[in-house]
C-alpha cells in the first residue's frame, strides 16, 4: 500500500484540523471533564459541518467517503482535545452496523438523521456478566405478535443518555447457548420511554464528557421490523462491526497521543534547567525519539487497517493489531508526556494528565488488549497449519 494521502484526503485532514483548533475551547474542555458535561451543541455543529457522516453513503445523507477519511478526521479531533472529541466520535456509534446489515428502509430512516446531527445513536452490547464474552448475553427479546418484547440490563452503554435510538444485542432464542440465537434490534425513541430506565454508571477516570450508562429494559416493546440483518446472527454481526470500529478506536488513540506528544515537545523546547532548554539533554532527546517512532508505527497500522476496510477487505488480524498497539503506545506516550513535564505534568492546567486519563480506556473498551492479542495469536498460529 502507498501511504501517501490523496489531495482530497489531505484537504479533509486539514479541514478537520482547522475546525477543531477553532471550535474546541480548552477552558470548556476542562469544564466538561470536571463536571461531566456532554457538549451537545458542539456535537451538532460537527455534524452540520459534515464530519460525523463523512463515511455514510451520499444516498443516505452522508459524505460518501470511507473509513480512512473518518480516521483522518478523528485523529485531528483527538489531537486537539480528547475530552471534546470523545462524544463526537460516539455520536454515530452503531451506524456501521446499520450500513453493514440494515435494510434499505433502516438505512434511509436512521443514517441521514445521524449524519445531519438531528439524531445520535448508541449501541448496547455489554452486560454485567457479559463483557469480553459477548456470546453470553442474556438480555432477551421475545416475539409477541408483531413486536419484540425486550427485558434485561445492559451496562457501559456509550451515549445512551443522549441517543435518539439504540441498537441492542439480544438473545432471541430463549434456550440457546453461546453465539447462536442472538440478534441485533433497534429500539426507537430512546429518551423518555416508560419501559426503559437509563442511569449513569458513576464517576469515571476519564472520557467524562462522554455518556456511559446502565440501561434496563422492562417489557420494552418494538416492532418486529426493527430487527437488523438475520435473526439469530447478531453475534457474528457484532464481531464484523467491531472489525471496523476497532480501527476507529485505534485512530482515537493515535490522535490522543499525538496531542500529548506535541505538548511535551513544545515544553522541552521552552523549559530551562541548568541554564539551557531541557531538550538539549540526551535523555530527553531519546524520550522524544521513542515517542515519535511509536506514533509513526501506530499511525501506519491504523491507516492500513482503514484502507483494507475501504477496499472491501476488512482484516480482523490487522484491525486487532492496530487497536492493541495504538492503545498501548497512546498510554505510553501520554505517560512520557507527563514525565517530561515533571511536576507540572501532574497538574490539571497542563492537560497531559487529562490526555492520559482519557486514553487509558482504549485498552479496555471495544475489545481488551488481552482479547486483541488472543485474536492475533489464534489467527497467526492457524495460518501455520
Amino acid at each position: 500500500m502507498d501511504f501517501r494521502l490523496t489531495e482530497e484526503q489531505q484537504d479533509i485532514k486539514n479541514a478537520a484540523k482547522e475546525f477543531a483548533e477553532k471550535e474546541f475551547d480548552l477552558e470548556y474542555a476542562r469544564k466538561c471533564d470536571a463536571e461531566h458535561i456532554y457538549p451537545k451543541e458542539l456535537v451538532k455543529k460537527v455534524a452540520e459541518n459534515g464530519f460525523i457522516g463523512i463515511y455514510i453513503p451520499e444516498e443516505y445523507g452522508g459524505g460518501g467517503l470511507g473509513q480512512l477519511e473518518k480516521v483522518l478526521v478523528l485523529e485531528e479531533f483527538f489531537r486537539v482535545d480528547s475530552t471534546l472529541a470523545e462524544p463526537i466520535a460516539n455520536a454515530d456509534f452503531g451506524c456501521e452496523q446499520i450500513m453493514l446489515y440494515g435494510s434499505e428502509e433502516q438505512k434511509s430512516k436512521y443514517l441521514a438523521k445521524v449524519a445531519s446531527g438531528e439524531w445520535t445513536s448508541s449501541a448496547l452490547y455489554t452486560e454485567p456478566d457479559a463483557g469480553s464474552d459477548l456470546a453470553s448475553v442474556r438480555v432477551s427479546a421475545k416475539k409477541d405478535g408483531g413486536n419484540w418484547v425486550i427485558n434485561g440490563t445492559k451496562t457501559f452503554a456509550t451515549n445512551a443518555e443522549y441517543a435518539s435510538f439504540g441498537l441492542v444485542l439480544c438473545r432471541t432464542e430463549e434456550e440457546s447457548v453461546g453465539p447462536k440465537g442472538t440478534s441485533m434490534i433497534i429500539v426507537d425513541d430512546f429518551q423518555g420511554r416508560n419501559d426503559i430506565s437509563i442511569s449513569s454508571v458513576g464517576d469515571k477516570m476519564g472520557i467524562r464528557a462522554s455518556s456511559t450508562c446502565e440501561v434496563a429494559f422492562d417489557n420494552c416493546t418494538v416492532p418486529i421490523g426493527n430487527l437488523i440483518g438475520k435473526e439469530g446472527n447478531g453475534f457474528m454481526q457484532a464481531m464484523n462491526f467491531f472489525d471496523v470500529t476497532r480501527v476507529i478506536v485505534a485512530a482515537q488513540a493515535v490522535g490522543n497521543a499525538q496531542g500529548a506528544y506535541e505538548k511535551a515537545l513544545d515544553y522541552v523546547r521552552k523549559r530551562r534547567q541548568f541554564g539551557v532548554p531541557i531538550g538539549t539533554f540526551e535523555a530527553i532527546q531519546f524520550k522524544i525519539a521513542e515517542m515519535a517512532t511509536k506514533l509513526e508505527a501506530a499511525r501506519n497500522l491504523v491507516y492500513k487497517s482503514a484502507w483494507k476496510v475501504d477496499i472491501g477487505e476488512p482484516d480482523l488480524t490487522l484491525s486487532s493489531m492496530a487497536k492493541w498497539y495504538a492503545s498501548r503506545i497512546s498510554k505510553e506516550v501520554c505517560d512520557d508526556a507527563i514525565q517530561l513535564h515533571g511536576g507540572y505534568g501532574y497538574m490539571a492546567e497542563y492537560d497531559v494528565e487529562r490526555a492520559y486519563r482519557n486514553t487509558r480506556i482504549r485498552e479496555i473498551y471495544e475489545g481488551t488488549t488481552e482479547i486483541q492479542k488472543y485474536t492475533i495469536g489464534r489467527a497467526l498460529i492457524g495460518k501455520l497449519k
